[in-house]
């Protein structure tokens, strides 16, 4: 199964969901904001993760950087709302 992986980046922990190719949230949980206990909990999901996207934040470079490095297909994600855009 195709996975689809959205990190929620704090200092402490990240937020990790889990999303099939047919937008079904398979798993939600949670990870110390470290990467290499980022890489160990994609590694341990039961499919192929096609696609990692991670807020961009104090952490995302660094955490991106290693994602890509660990063989994750990876993108930041500007989270800036514009107000008056539908």
């Amino acid at each position: 199964m195709e996975l689809y992986i959205g990190l929620d980046v704090s200092l402490a922990s990240t937020a990790i969901c889990v999303v099939s190719s047919n937008g079904k949230v398979i798993r939600e949980t949670t990870a110390a904001s470290e990467p290499e206990e980022l890489e160990r909990t994609l590694r341990s999901l039961s499919g192929t993760v096609v696609g990692v996207g991670l807020e961009a934040g104090p952490l995302s470079q660094w955490l991106h950087r290693h994602l890509i490095e660990a063989g994750f297909d990876t993108v930041l994600m500007e989270t800036r709302q514009v107000k008056g855009v539908n």
